[in-house]
Formats: structure tokens, sequence, C-alpha cells
């Protein structure tokens, strides 16, 4: 059985929503075919019984479709408690409490709170129940609009249910029920509309009566609006059953009524019994009105002869009607009644249209006829006869008034109506009959074709003495008077009889209905000369009443024509009592003394009436509403504004009010004029300026302001702002609070005023708060901000914010949750303040209670604003961030006595927004209404996720079993198909932000979530396996990773289905509707459109109160209202003589063209929240894309594969036309990610993780994607950067993703492993065919050309754009694009993009750019290292150039002049004068500015020149005064100063930058200096001090310098490398021969000045023997321990990783496993080191002998040789010591070379 809930849910979704779809219609007939049987027993429920409770005390329960149900003591006592109190079957009870605990939760709550919940449970099924057969009825009965079919399905189980006795059942409810008034009245709704459906019968038609008659004297003095309203629901069903029976007959089918004789006998005899009640017999009277007319409609039909007592009985029964008069019984006893006048709206209706049904049955008949002629008759002889009781004619046409004047549809093609109007129009010898037929005709008026029909009426054809000209006449003749008594200075004016009065007034109501609803072009026409109407304003004999009639007619005008609003202001000026309006403000007339607030106190007040003055407030109110001109800041209207603040309003609370509506109506027009104020004019600082000064002045002079200074804006809100009359009035009007409103809104007819005042007030606080902080700032002390006023009484505050409860207007709710909002912002202790008062608690829940009435609503509301659950939302989004405890906190029941983020949430507990919001979020229901609460819903979510008070309690709940929030909607929300744009765009709009903030959610509890604790990472594996489609989870105990592993099944269906976060993206790639087509296009024939134009580009249309206003999404709209008054104020249309369009055609134009405006606006709008939404989506997936990529993939199995299919479809998605611009960029930046990740998946090995043992392929080999995968990759990021639509920003980061491609397609081999060391470590796999290297190197080498092939496809495209950002960018687009182009010179192989690069004059401009640099200049720049890297970046493309393409590419730039522009470049950005001054890079020796000119200017220039010395070596030996070497040598001449700075450092404090720099110096000088021949430069001493510097220390020393650099080799042993080598061609090509030692030398000569010795080199070759022997060592040694790594203990692997590895890249928790990986990982890495420098060291080496070998064949023997060759044997005799397995190198050539050397130095020491 389907529940109540669900019951009530589906029928509102699928019949009060928009068109049903056809499985919403199915699940309505299967939800109504399985509660036939509930609908049946209505609220007829299973008695107790003593078996039933017998089973409840024995503590074991067994419910239907359900187990055993064990019972507590607590349990059982509550079960009988509520079987006591509510009459219930002791199991149903047990069913209550298994309910409530389940939506609520009972564990831990009191026994009271428990049964006022499970109580609480079943009055809510109770109204479930009653609901959902109440909107069923009403489908039926009312015409919403329902397709024919559904419509019949519905009627057939409802009349199966009618007929199955349902209306028995409400019949005998409303018996029992009688006296409960709530129920009481539901069932009478049920029985009315169940007469609408199935006819009654005689039975129930007594039943009713019977009811009715014992419920009917209630009503006499009673104040129980809802016992009164029972009264009428019974006494209409009455009507409404012999109406619908009578009309049901047909001549060839009786009524059910008429086939039974005998009731027809019984009930008129029943009927006409006369009783002394007045007020039952009033009801008895209507009774008999409606069997009168039953049975005239069944005369009419139905054969005469079976029903010959009809007449009489017809006749018997109008004469007791009209003689009692029972129209005047139904007016004043009913429809007049707040009863009546505050029933249920569908009601109303349907009573007012079978009393038109009932009044022309009655008006249509003969016997009606006559009897109304006699009444007529009787109604006009004497005046005498007049004066007394109302009569019934009179009654008549009054009655006829009331049915139509709120349903004036019902007129429509009724002649019966119309004919007797004319018929009552005629012969009108009194007032009464006069009056009561005009107030008819203006209720006839209220439609246009009314309008119409009237106007033509009282054109004089049809009635003799009834006109318009009659009533423009008598206006005159009056006025004539008048004026002349004046003349004649008579001693007081004639008086204006009562009837005339009266009638003119009638006269006049029909004349504002008439002008009011007719035909907009046609009475322009109709009444052209309405200066008479004004002409009586001034006389001070004219009641106010009359005067009040006048001035409403008036009003009535304003809107006929524009012309007519300033006709009406100058014939208020003329004629009108002054409160003088316009210009002459505060200034009277000398002659009149009778004046407005004359007549207000003297006269109205004694009276205790107040028309005159309401009108003419009303009157005010509209000519300034219909006001464009605001230049003057309302100025003009401060004298009516005075009048009104200091007459009207003023006193209003203390006056005295015959009529209570009338009090309301005047205060509703004083509060109209104050909100009309504050929302037409706003405050300019010169307003601000201009006030401060007059009130200084007049603080000095202790006056008050003149009231030619005042603005009546300014004015109110000091009022305000001080708390004084205005203030404390609204108070007045809001403190008795919700409840007392609630009560006057119901029991009295002046309710809806009432209501309107409290809705006003509202408005104009909000208003006030909207103005007050612009001036309090200049305004204080004197006037504080609004806040602070209301702050004052905390009760005004709590009153304000109680009227969220105010459920009978959603305005006024509205208005509340805004004052909440705008306090909230500025009140810090309001929560405080709200917890201190009794009504925090109920607050909460009316705020919950309001957010889920909201939800259940089925009609779309337009404007978000308008839906107050979207503002409690925004209320609750607000206030996250502000300081706590904050309204969200309050709202959402965090807990407020402690820390927020110790809050444990728990919403099934505590009645909340959180339970509503979380309720909505599990099922959303009604998603094409409720799409706004869904969307923020999510938000909200998120939001308290991100917040750092809230984050932890709100996930923890989130991440409970209960809710799965995090992966409940991606099947429901995530994936659906996305709404149409056509019909359903602010659906789609929804929709996909919806998505975006539930991608973020996920994003977030990936990002933020603590893996550790078993819910979290549940959840963490439930989102990635929803979104990457993987199998179950499996969980690494030892180190808490999250392993997710598939089935074969699992892996070989992945192929064929795709992942959810791939339809997430197919979702958003659609093409983003067009928001760059402007209005111009469509118009730019039109001068609006030229207007538009100028609008909205104005600056000042920006601001507030401008053409633009920001979404609750904070996007940029166009706010159409606004647009559309600029564009007519534009036009000039309120000055006629100022506009440009005269005739009514153009006026026609004009609108036609605005209209297309606003439509093209609201296109323009909708299509930008689309274009905003949809990358809203993007950003959303694209995070929990990358935080999954860079957080949670590592432990998959597939994650290569997984990162793979998001890479390709990134950069399809990027690469399609229907990606935007911004779409591509975010995908761009999710493929940059995807392929960083893959770039470090090459690295990482999931089998080392998990099994037990390491091996060497674990560390060296990388996976890779195949070359396929990679080619397609590749072939993709071209398409993306040649996408049409592109940018700057885009391009950089597509080049950083083709870069990061370039790094990913590098060997497979660990690059940091040497070819010599791999060999070592791969004998054994090697020797079990684990590795093909040749294999390897071929599918590298396929790989790289295919990757040059499909670049050089579409190469000429690329390079275009390339070049063009490197030279034309800004300089971050430079440096990319400078980068991609040396990316592209790395994989040439073919010199392809060399020629390329050189036809199109890259290199000559990238050569001019260098020498055109200045440092100096780029300092004066915003970002000045910027400029630096890209003139780094031109100098690292000149040296690829150089070192990839070899001798060409050194030639092609040596030819364009390649020194020249270096030279010059380094001229400008060194600036060295003077001394130089060691350069050093620690803080503080050095600037900054001189770190980077070293980094990014000195070092790349020199790196190039060196590169480009290459030349020399190709040189012939003996073209030694060539071209390349004269270059070279004059660049080293031209910056002396730097080479001999280079080389004087000390090398004891030298960093990486400055080894870097010494040995390029050296390098250089060694190519070209040894053909320079000039000594004067000090270079060869230069180089010889530094050869005796470094050559003379130990290997202690060089080995400490080693450990200083941060790359592996030793750039003090690359030093001595250099230096050696220049002095072996010294020593070889030059013949310099060196002395064995420094005995012989002039010891007074400088250091530098000195040649090395050969004990100098003999020192160093003992130093670099030192090392070799000590890096051999260490390599063997690690070697060893690689191949052992799965033996070593976890204490040595501990010390290992200390060695090696800093402390932030290794975890001590990590398990042995990984820990061997990395320390396996780090000794390969150190192993390569000391390959490296093994080979470094043997070439030094090599140096050194040779030298010795040249000098020891051609020197002689003497002691010095002697000692020096003592001291060298024993290196020698090491070196060739040295072991090829050790050293990892072939030994030979270099053994054969130190034998020699041996071999001769033991010749000499043998001479």
């Amino acid at each position: 059985m389907v529940s109540a809930k669900q019951l009530l849910s589906t029928i509102e979704s699928t019949l009060l929503g928009s068109t049903p779809s056809p499985s919403q219609r199915i699940e309505l007939i299967h939800a109504i075919r399985h509660s036939l049987p509930s609908i049946r027993s209505l609220l007829s429920f299973p008695p107790p019984k003593a078996s039933d409770r017998a089973q409840v005390e024995s503590k074991e329960v067994r419910l239907p479709d359900s187990g055993l149900i064990p019972l507590d003591d607590q349990d059982v006592q509550i079960a009988l408690k509520l079987s006591d109190d509510l009459h219930l079957n002791e199991i149903d009870c047990v069913r209550l409490l298994v309910s409530a605990n389940q939506e609520w939760g009972l564990q831990g709550r009191g026994p009271l709170d428990i049964l006022r919940l499970t109580s609480g449970l079943w009055y809510t099924e109770r109204r479930d129940l009653i609901t959902a057969l109440y909107t069923l009825l009403r489908a039926i009965v009312l015409d919403q609009g329902l397709e024919a079919d559904l419509q019949a399905d519905i009627l057939k189980y409802v009349e199966d249910l009618i007929n199955s006795g349902l209306r028995q059942r409400l019949i005998s409810l409303i018996k029992c029920h009688s006296d409960d008034s709530a129920l009481g009245i539901i069932m009478l709704y049920f029985n009315q509309k169940i007469f609408f459906i199935l006819l009654p019968g005689p039975k129930d038609v007594k039943d009713i009566f019977t009811t009715l008659k014992d419920s009917a004297g209630d009503i006499s003095g009673s104040t129980d609006i809802v016992k009164n309203q029972i009264t009428f629901s019974l006494l209409f069903s009455l009507i409404i059953s012999l109406i619908s029976d009578a009309l049901s007959a047909s001549p060839d089918e009786m009524s059910i009524l008429s086939r039974d004789a005998s009731f027809r006998r019984d009930f008129h005899e029943t009927v006409m019994a006369i009783g002394n009640d007045q007020i039952i017999e009033g009801c008895m009277h209507c009774v008999r009105l409606a069997w009168a007319v039953h049975l005239m409609i069944l005369q009419d039909v139905t054969d005469a002869s079976e029903i010959n007592n009809d007449v009489r009985n017809i006749n018997s029964c109008l004469e007791v009607v009209f003689s009692n008069n029972v129209f005047q019984f139904l007016i004043d006893k009913a429809l007049r009644t707040p009863a009546y006048q505050n029933d249920d709206e569908d009601m109303i209706y349907i009573y007012n249209a079978y009393l038109h049904k009932l009044v022309t049955s009655f008006l249509s008949h003969p016997l009606a006829r006559d009897k109304v002629k006699e009444t007529k008759e009787k109604a006009t002889p004497s005046q005498q006869n007049a004066e007394s009781a109302p009569q019934t004619f009179v009654s008549l046409m009054e009655f006829v008034s009331e049915i139509y004047e709120k349903e004036p549809e019902l007129l429509s093609g009724n002649d019966v109506l119309w004919t007797f109007v004319t018929f009552s129009g005629e012969d009108h010898n009194n007032f009464q009959t006069l009056v009561a037929f005009l107030k008819m005709l203006s209720t006839l008026a209220s439609s246009e074709e009314g309008a119409s029909k009237v106007y033509e009426l009282l054109q004089g054809r049809t009635f003799r003495s009834i006109s318009w000209s009659t009533l423009f006449d008598c206006l005159s003749i009056y006025e004539e008077k008048f004026k002349q008594a004046l003349q004649n200075a008579g001693p007081m004016l004639p008086e204006i009889q009562e009837g005339d009065a009266k009638a003119l007034v009638a006269y006049l109501c029909v004349l504002r209905k008439v002008v009011e609803n007719g035909n907009p072009i046609e009475r322009k026409t109709w009444f052209p000369d309405i200066e008479p109407l004004f002409k009586l304003l001034s006389y001070e004999n004219v009641p106010p009443y009359l005067k009040g009639a006048l001035r409403t007619s008036i009003s009535t005008f304003i809107d006929v024509s524009p012309n007519l609003k300033d006709t009406i202001w100058g014939f208020l000026e003329q004629y009108d009592l002054p409160v003088v309006v316009g210009s002459q403000v505060g200034q009277m007339m000398g002659t009149q003394v009778y004046d407005m607030r004359f007549e207000l106190n003297e006269v109205e007040a004694r009276s205790e009436h107040y028309p005159s003055t309401i009108s003419f407030l009303n009157l005010l109110n509209a000519l300034i509403a219909d006001e464009r001109d605001t230049t003057d800041r309302g100025r003009r209207f401060i004298g009516i504004f005075r009048f009104i603040y200091d007459h009207v309003f003023g006193p209003f609370s203390q006056r005295a009010y015959a009529d209570p509506s009338e009090k309301w109506q005047l205060g509703v027009a004083c509060l109209q004029h104050f909100k009309m104020i504050l929302s037409m004019y706003d405050i300019k600082d010169e307003d601000i300026d201009i006030d401060i000064v007059v009130n200084q002045s007049q603080l000095i002079a202790s006056q008050s302001t003149p009231l030619q200074t005042q603005l009546p804006v300014i004015e109110l809100l000091k009022d305000f702002m001080s708390g004084k009359t205005v203030f404390r009035n609204i108070m007045g009007i809001l403190l008795p609070g919700v409840d007392a409103i609630i009560a006057d809104r119901t029991n009295h007819t002046y309710g809806l005023l009432l209501e309107k005042a409290v809705l006003l007030s509202l408005e104009i606080i909000l208003l006030v708060l909207e103005k007050d902080l612009s001036v309090s700032e200049f305004w204080r002390p004197i006037y504080q901000p609004f806040d602070v006023i209301l702050s004052q009484d905390h009760n005004q505050i709590v009153a304000l914010l109680e009227y969220i409860r105010y459920d009978f207007h959603p305005q006024i709710q509205q208005c509340s949750i805004k004052i909440m909002t705008i306090l909230s912002s500025r009140m810090v202790g309001l929560v405080p303040l709200l917890l201190k008062s009794n009504s925090a608690g109920l607050l909460v829940e009316d705020y919950a209670s309001c957010l889920e009435i909201s939800s259940e609503g089925s009609q779309v509301i337009e404007n978000s604003s308008d839906d107050s659950g979207v503002l409690i939302m925004q209320l609750l989004i607000d206030n996250i961030s502000r300081p706590a405890p904050n309204i969200t906190h309050f709202l959402l029941r965090f807990d407020l006595d402690s820390p927020i983020e110790r809050t444990v949430l728990q919403p099934k507990f505590n009645y909340s927004c959180l339970k509503v919001i979380l309720d909505i979020l599990e099922t959303l229901p009604k998603p094409d209404v409720n799409y706004l609460l869904h969307e923020f819903g999510f938000q909200l979510l998120y939001e308290l996720c991100s917040d750092p008070l809230t984050s932890g309690p709100t996930i923890d709940l989130l991440s409970t079993k209960k809710y799965q929030f995090f992966v409940k909607h991606l099947d429901n929300i995530g994936v659906a198909p996305l709404p149409k744009r056509n019909n359903t765009q602010p659906l789609r709009i929804s929709s996909l932000h919806q998505r975006a903030w539930l991608l973020k959610l996920l994003a977030l509890e990936l990002h933020i979530s603590n893996v550790t604790l078993s819910s979290h990472r549940e959840v963490c594996h439930s989102i990635i396996g929803h979104l990457f489609g993987q199998g179950e989870a499996e969980y690494y105990n030892d180190n808490n990773l999250l392993l997710l592993q598939s089935s074969p099944e699992d892996t070989a269906n992945r192929a064929i289905s795709r992942s959810k976060v791939l339809e997430l993206l197919e979702i958003i790639q659609f093409r983003s509707p067009d928001t760059t087509v402007k209005h111009s296009e469509i118009l730019s024939h039109t001068k609006i459109g030229r207007m538009a134009d100028d609008i909205l580009a104005n600056p000042t249309t920006n601001e507030k109160g401008g053409v633009y206003y920001y979404s609750e999404r904070d996007d940029r709209l166009i706010d159409l209202n606004s647009f559309r008054d600029a564009l007519w104020q534009k036009c000039n249309f309120d000055n006629p003589q100022l506009s440009s369009f005269g005739s009514e055609v153009e006026l026609n134009e004009v609108k036609n063209t605005v209209q297309q405006l606003l439509r093209w606006a609201y296109k323009h709008n909708k299509n930008l929240e689309e274009q905003a939404a949809q990358l809203h989506m993007l950003a959303g997936w694209s995070q929990v894309v990358e935080i999954s990529a860079s957080r949670r993939l590592s432990s998959m199995e597939n994650r290569s594969e997984i990162l793979f299919q998001l890479l390709d479809a990134s950069l399809n998605a990027s690469s399609s036309p229907d990606c935007s611009l911004k779409m591509a960029l975010m995908l761009t930046r999710v493929s940059i990610t995807c392929m960083a990740k893959l770039r470090d998946e090459r690295f990482i090995s999931s089998s080392a993780l998990n099994s037990d043992t390491v091996t060497c392929l674990d560390v060296i080999m990388t996976k890779r994607l195949s070359n396929g995968a990679c080619h397609s990759i590749l072939y993709k990021i071209m398409m993306a950067i040649l996408r049409n639509d592109t940018s700057e920003a885009l391009r950089r980061r597509q080049y950083t993703l083709l870069l990061s491609y370039f790094q990913y397609c590098q060997h497979v081999l660990d690059p940091d492993v040497p070819t010599t060391v791999l060999q070592s470590l791969l004998v054994d796999e090697e020797e079990n065919g684990d590795l093909d290297l040749e294999k390897i190197d071929h599918d590298q080498a396929e790989l790289a050309r295919a990757n040059l092939s499909i670049i050089r496809k579409e190469a000429q495209s690329v390079l275009d754009l390339v070049i063009k950002d490197a030279t034309q960018a800004s300089e971050s687009g430079k440096i990319m694009a400078l980068f991609v182009l040396d990316a592209l010179i790395c994989i040439d192989h073919e010199k392809f993009f060399l020629s390329q690069l050189q036809s199109r004059g890259f290199l000559r401009s990238c050569l001019m750019s260098i020498s055109n640099v200045s440092y100096q200049d780029s300092m004066h720049s915003i970002d000045p290292l910027q400029r630096l890297c890209a003139l780094e970046a031109q100098l690292a493309l000149l040296l690829r150039i150089s070192h990839k393409y070899g001798k060409s590419g050194a030639q092609i730039l040596f030819s364009m002049g390649a020194f020249e522009h270096i030279s010059s470049c380094m001229t400008q950005n060194m600036q060295v004068k003077g001394n130089i001054r060691r350069f050093d890079t620690s803080f503080g020796k050095d600037s900054f500015a001189d770190v980077h000119r070293q980094r990014m200017v000195v070092s790349p220039s020199l790196r190039l020149v060196f590169s480009l010395t290459s030349l020399v070596e190709t040189s012939e030996f003996f073209e030694v005064k060539n071209k390349i070497v004269r270059e070279v040598v004059d660049f080293v001449k031209g910056h002396q100063l730097l080479f001999d700075q280079v080389l004087r450092q000390d090398i004891a404090d030298a960093d990486e930058l400055a080894m870097e720099q010494m040995n390029i110096v050296v390098g250089i000088l060694s190519k070209v200096w040894p053909y320079e021949e000039g000594a004067e430069y000090g270079f060869v001493q230069g180089l010889f001090g530094l050869m005796h510097t470094l050559f003379s220390r130990d290997s202690t020393f060089l080995s400490s310098a080693q450990s200083k650099q941060k790359k592996p080799e030793s750039s003090a042993f690359r030093l001595c490398f250099s230096l050696s080598s220049y002095l072996y061609f010294l020593v070889k090509n030059k013949s310099l021969r060196l002395q064995v030692s420094n005995n012989s030398t002039d010891y007074s000569a400088p250091a530098g000045q000195q040649q090395p010795t050969l004990s100098l080199l003999g020192f160093l070759l003992n130093s670099v023997t030192t090392a070799l022997e000590n890096a051999a060592e260490e390599k063997s040694l690690l070697l060893n321990k690689i191949q052992d790594i799965n033996e070593l203990p976890r204490q040595e692997v501990d010390e290992i990783i200390k060695m090696c590895v800093s402390e932030d890249q290794a975890a001590s928790s990590d398990n042995i496993q990984k820990r061997r990986y990395i320390a396996m990982v780090e000794m390969c890495r150190v192993a390569g080191n000391r390959d490296r420098l093994i080979t470094l060291l043997l070439l030094l080496a090599e140096n050194l002998l040779n030298v010795f070998l040249i000098h020891f064949q051609n020197s002689q023997t003497g002691e010095d040789l002697d000692s020096f060759c003592s001291k060298l044997l024993p290196i020698l005799e090491r070196l060739e010591l040295l072991r090829e397995d050790k050293v990892g190198h072939n030994l030979k050539v270099f053994q054969r070379l130190a034998t020699s050397i041996k071999e001769l130095t033991i010749q000499k020491l043998a001479v």
C-alpha cells in the first residue's frame, strides 16, 4: 500500500505541475489504485482491541509485512498512551512508533517528546490523506487544463469511490465533526465537490438540511469564523445540490430528486415549516429560494402534468422569500461576512458560480419576473416607504452586484442579466433604487465587455433619466450654484441633498469602473472633458464621501493617456483644496482657509469617517507614481509629504474610526506614499552635503529645517534613524505579532487591508535598511543606523523575523526573510539576541516549515526573489562565512553552546532547515518546479563542507551510511540527459549548476577527507568506483591505501562501457548559446536601437539602480524592467512636445520595437546564464578529475589507462568546434594534469609496492603508453593548438601540454642510470630474457620519427603560431613559445626546423631582440624577471640550435653576427665599471638584481659563446688568423673585465653558478687564446694562477666542493679537466715546457705569472687517483647493495635512505617494500653519479699522463726530476692496479699509457 505522504506527493506533482509525463500518469494511477482502501474508509481507523493490547503488553509485536518487533517498557507505555488518547488500535500505535523512529530517530528522546512526535505523525498522515483526496476532487471539479483521458481516468476511480460509500462516509463525518471546525469544513468541501461529480440522492439532501438547521444558530453573533464557514458550506452545499439536480433534468429524463415524489412533498413541507429563530429562518429562506428555483427549472424542462402542484409551491416559496427579503440576509449574513470573504478562493468561486446559476434561472422564469416587477412597483411609490427597512428590490440588485463583483467573467453572454438591467433601469422615483441600480451597473462594468455595454447604456438612448450627461450636468449645476452663492456673499453655501450626493457617488463609481476596465483605445474618446469632476472639490459644503468618489474617479483617468496626467495636475492645482502641489511648495492662497488639514482634523475627524483624505492620498500617490522626472529629488512634493507625515500618519494610531476598514485604508495610503518616496528617489552625495550644511546652521540657530530645503527621502530616513513618528507607527502596526495579525486577517473584513499594511510596513523597513548606511556615517551621532534603532528593543527584531510564519501572503514571508538577511550581515550579536528570546526554537522550526512548504509547491516561480524557499537558501549560504555563531549555524541547529566545529549534526533528531534540505535532496521532488531549491541545496552543502568551522560536522554527516550523499546523485542527476533549451532553458541552466555543485562536493571530499577513517575511506572508494567505473574495493592494511581491483569480466566490460566521468564530460560538450549577438544587429535601422546602445554602454548603468543587476548566481544580467523604463524615458514619451514620435502609428511602432528589445534582453540573459552554468559544471568536473588524478588514483591498477582516457577525452573536447575559449582553458588544464601524472607514472611501479621483492627492472624501467596512443595524443594536441577560437593564455597552456608530452616521450630507460651501471645491473635479467634493449631502442626511435612526422604535417600552421607568439606575445607567452621551439629542435633529426626558422627570418630577429634588451630598462617594467626569463629562453634556443645542429647550426648563427649581438647584449646588461666585485649569491652580499643578471644573462651568453667556439675546432690549425678565431678573441677582449673577474674568483667560496662560469671561461680561453700572441690581457697568467690554486688542493677539498653542488657531476674536477686540456694543448702544440718544481723560478714574481710545474701536476694526479679509487669502491659497494636490497634489514635500509634522501621525500611510516624501493632508486642514482665522476677522472688523468709523457721524452735528468719521479712512481702503480670490474670502463689504453710513463719514470730514476 502506498503511504499517504507518497500518495499526496504523486498527486501534486502530476496534477498541479506542468503537463504530466507518461511515467507520471502511470505512477499516479498506480498510487490511486493502491490507496483506494484507505480513501474508501476515510479517517476510519481500527479501534482498540483487547487481544492487541495484550500483545503489546507482552513486548513482542508482529506488524504486517515485517518481522517480530521487540518493545521495551517505555515503548509499551507510549503505544498504550497513544491508543487511549487517539482511540487507535494498539498495533497501529506500534506501527506509528516504528515510523516515527525511521523519520526522526527516537533514541535519546524523552517519553513526552516521543509521544508528541508520534502523535504528530498520525495527524500528518490524516492531513496528507485528506489533502490528497481534496486535490483529486478539485482536479475534477475545476478546470485545471488536464488532458481529457487523464481526467477521465481519475473520474472513473472517484466515481467508484463515491458509489462504494464515500459520500455516506463524508456525511457521517460531517454530522460527527460539526463541532470539530477544522475537520468539519474539510468534509464539507469534499461533499460539495462530490456533488459536482455525482448528484446527491434524497437522503443525502435531507441529511444536509438537518445538519444545517442544527448548526445555523451558531452564526448569530458567533466570532468563530470556522464554525460560520461550516454553516455556509452546509447552506451552499444544499443550494448547489438543488440547483445541480434541477439543471441535470431534461425532457427525456427526470432529475434524481424529482423521481421521488414523496421526497418532493416531504421536503417542501419541511422547508416551508416556519421556526422562531431568525437566524435559522434566514438560512431556511435561502433554502426556500433555492428550492423555488429548483422547481422553476424543473417546470421549464418537465411535463407540467406531472408537476401540477409546482406553481403553487413556487408561489408560496417566493412569497415567503420576498416578504422576508432573503437577498438582504444573504448579503449581510453571508456574502459580506469575514467567514465568507476569507474562505478558500476555490470555494468562493464555486459559491458565486452557483449563485450566478440561481440568479439567471430565477430571473428567466416568468413567475419570478412577475414577482420582481411587483416588488419594484412596491419599492418606488413614496419616500416614506423608501426610508423604512431595505427594500427587497434594492436588495436584489445589491445581491446581483455582490455575485458578479468578484467573478466578472460570468457576465459574458448573460442575456438574462442584461434584460434585468434594462428592466431595472426604468422609472426610479427614489435615490435608494437609483443608487442600487448604479451600483449594479458598476459591478457589471468590471470586465471590458461589461464596461463597453454599460457605457452604451448610459449614452442616453436606453434610459430617460439615467445617463452620463445627467452626471456631468448635475456636477455643473451644483458648481454654478456654489459660484453664485459666493458671488452674492451669502451667509453659507447651499447644501447638496443626501439623495443627490449618494446618486452622484454611485454615478462616479460607474464612471470609475467603465474607464478602468474599458478598451484602452476606445476609452480615450469616451470622456473628452473631465474638468467638471474637479469643480466641487474646493467647496466645504460638499460631503467628504462625495469628494472621495470624485477623486477616485479622477485617478482612473491617469492611465487613459499620458497627456491627461499633466491635465489632472493642472486641474488639481486650480480646484482642489490646498496642500499645494508642484512648484508652489509651502504657499497658500490668501483667500482660502479651508484646506485639507482643516477638512481632515475638523470635518472628517468629527464624523470619524475619512473618505476625502483617503481619496486625496490615493490620487496623489497615483500621480506621483507615474512621474518619470526624478531630477528634483522629490522636492516639489515636500508639501504633500509634510501633510501626510505631520497630519495624517502622525496621529494615525490615536484617531477614532467609525469603520475600521477606513483606518487601514488611510494607513495603506500613507504607507504607499512612504514606500514610493523611498523607492523612487536615491540619495546622492550632494543631497547629503546640503543636508549637513543646513543641519549645522539650524543647530546653531536652534531652528527647524526650512521647508524649501527639505527632501522627502531625507526626512523619512531621519525619522527611521532616530526612531520617531513614522517608525513608531509602523512598529505599532507590526508589534502585535504575527499571531494577532493572522487572527485579524481571518476574523474581520478589514483583514486584507491590514495584511496590505503589514506588507507595506515590512517593505518600507527593507527600503530603509538598504539606504541608511549610505548616510549614517555623515549623520552620526544624531542619527543612528536603522539596525541600531531596531536593536534598542529586542522585541522589535523578534517581531519582524516572526513574520516568516505568516503563510497567507508569501510576500510578507519574503520580506521577513530579506530583513533577516540584512540584519544578519549587520548585527554581530543577532544570534545571541534571538537565543535570549522565547521564540528561538519556534523561529528555527518556522524557517524549516516555510522551506518545506515552498518545496511542496507545484507552480514555477519565474522571479527567484519571489520564492521564499530560494530566499532562505540564499540566507543560509550568505551567512556561512560570517563570525560564529551566525544565522546559518542557528537555523541548521549547530551546537551553539560549544565550538561549532565540534558539533555532531542530528537532522533527524531536531527539526530544522538542514533536515528539510537533506530530505529534498534525497528524493529531488518536482525537479521542473524546485530546480532552484535543488541547486542551492547542493551549493549550501558545498559551502558548509568548505567552511573551516562547519566542514568537519557536515562532511561527517554526509559520509554516514544513512545518507550516502556523495555518490547517490551521480546516476539520477549526474549523468541524466540535459533538459532541452527551447522550452525549459531555466531548468537546463539549473540542472547544469546542480551537477557542478555535486561535482565540487565530490572533489572536496576526495581532497580533504581523512582516509585513515573507515567511513571516509569507503566514501572515497565509492566515489572513485562510480566515477571511473571500477570494481569492488580491497584495502591495503599496511599503509591504508585504497586499492581498486577489477575482475576479468570488469576488465572486459570496461572497453565497452564508458565511465561516468567521461559521460559527465559528454554532457557539457554542447555548443554554448551565442551571447555576442547585439541588439543593434536586429534594430540597427531604428532610432531606438541606437538608444539601447547608449543605455547599455553607459557606465552609470553598472551602478545600483541601473539597467544591470547581479543574479543570485552572481551573473551580470540586464534588468528588464529598468531597461524598459530607461528606453521609454529616453524616448521622451512623457512630454509629447519633446517627443520624436507624434502619431499613433509611430507610437505603436516604438512599442513593438521596445518589445523586441526586451525579448532580446531576456534571451541574452538566459544565454549568459547557460554559458556560465556550462563553465561552472566544467569547473566542477575539472576539479574532480584533477584531484582524483593527483591524489586518489595512485593505488589503482589501471591508472595509466584511466589517465589516457581522460587525456584523450579532454583533448577531443578542447579541439571541438563547440568548445568555447573559456572551456578550452579548463580542459587544457585538465589535460596538463593528466599528462603530468602520466609522466610521473613512467617511474611508478605498483608491483614494487605490492610484492615482497624489488628488482632492478622496477627501478630502471619506466612505463609508457603504446606508440599508437602517443601518436594519438600528439595529433590531438596539434589540433587543439590550431583551433580557430584561441588566445595567448590558452596557447600558453597548450604549449605546456606539448612540452609535457615531449618529456613523456623520452627514453623508457631511466636517464639517471648510465649505460655502464645499467649493464652491470641487468646481467641476470638479460640472461632470463626479460629485457631486450635493442627492441626498446628501436621502439624509442620509431616513436621519435613518428612524432616528427606528425608535427611536420602541421608544421607550417604550428610554426606560424609559435613564431608569432615568440615575437609578439607577452613576455610569458614568448617564453613558452621559445620553449616549444627548443623542444621541436630537440626532436628534429632532419634539420627541418632549422631551415624553417632561417627562412622565416626568426633567427635573425631573435638575435636582434637579444642585442636590444637592456636589463636596466626591464627593471622599470611591471615584472622585470619576465623579460629576463624571455632573454634567457632566447639564448637557450640559440644554444640548442648550435648544439643540436652542430657545425651547420653554429655556422648559421655565426654568419648572422651572433658574437656581435651577444656582445651587445652583455654590454647593455652588465654595466660594470671600475673594480669588479666578486659575485656571490648569498643573501645580503649582492642584490637580487645581480643574481638575476648572472643567472639569466651572463651564464646563458657564455654558454652560447662556448658552443660557437666549436667552429674553432673545425678550422685548420694553421689558420690562426681566421675569422672565427678573431670574432671569439674580440669578444673576449671586449669583456676582459668579466673574464678576469671569473678567473679570479675564490674557489673555496664558489657556488654552482660561479663554478659553471669558470668552466665556460676556461673552455673559451683554451679554445682561442693559444692563437692570440699578445700577453697584455693577462689571461694566460690568470689561467696559470687558477691552475696553481686548484691543482694544489687535495682530494678532500675537491670532494667537499663536489658535495656542495646540486648536480651529481663534480664541477671542481671538471674545471681541473678544462685547465689540464688547455695546458696539454700548450705543451703539445705550443712547445710549452714546464719546470719540475719551483726551485729555479723567480720567487719575486706573482703567483699568477708563474707556470705550473710537473710537481704540481703530480700532486693533482695523486688527488685524481685517490678520487678514482674512492669512486670505484663506492660504486661497487652500491651495486652490491642494490642486488642484495631484498635481504637488507630495515635498519640498514633506513640508513641508506637517510644518507641519500631528504626527510620530506620519504615518510618513516612507509612499509618496508616502499622504503626498499626508495632506497634502491636512490642508490641507482648515486651509482650513476659515481660512474660519471669516474669517466671525468679518467679523462683528467689521461691529460696529465700525456703531459708527463711529452716532458719525459724530451727532458734531461736532474735532481729535481729524480725527486719528482720517485713521487710519481707510486701513483702510477696505483693506476695500474685499477680493475675494470670496479671502475666499469675499459682501461686497456689508459693503463698502457700509465705503464709507458712508469717505464720512463724508472728509466729516469736509473740514470
